[in-house]
């Protein structure tokens, strides 16, 4: 059996978005390893003050976590052969055009999620994704076409 491809899914935690590509994954059978950030939003808040310890300013306490995330984020990146991001409705996710930024720096293929009024906001990340769409299920036919067997 080929190895899985890759794929690392970042962007907004406030929705089941990554749940139903994976969904998507399994009914196609799709040799496909999805990864991510942690996407449970405290856990990855307070990751730098429960394992290095308390701090008593925000700053510093978010300057722990950022950087234990980004062991993790870089290290996830660097491993996955495609990167989807997705930017949702809820709040501004920076660490989502950080993310998209920072995998076109290392010559990923990004695609992209985001509902169509976004489009002019993000004008200049669509310019660098390969791939625009407004859907998961448009993404999981994107990875299954790229799987296909060109011998069948």
């Amino acid at each position: 059996m080929k190895q899985a491809l890759a794929v690392y899914l970042s962007g907004e935690i406030h929705s089941d978005w990554r749940q139903r590509i994976h969904q998507q994954v399994i009914e196609k059978e799709l040799n496909i390893e999805l990864l991510s950030p942690v996407t449970d939003h405290a856990r990855s808040d307070d990751c730098g003050d429960k394992i290095l310890g308390k701090e008593s300013t925000a700053f510093w306490k978010d300057h722990k976590a950022a950087k234990i995330n980004a062991i993790r984020t870089t290290t996830l990146l660097q491993k996955a052969d495609i990167v989807v991001v997705k930017f949702g409705e809820k709040y501004r996710q920076w660490n989502a055009a950080f993310d998209a930024g920072y995998a076109i720096a290392m010559k990923k293929p990004l695609l992209v999620i985001h509902p169509a009024e976004f489009t002019h906001a993000l004008k200049e990340v669509d310019a660098q994704a390969l791939a625009v769409a407004e859907t998961e299920e448009q993404i999981a036919d994107i990875l299954e076409y790229i799987l296909l067997d060109c011998n069948a």
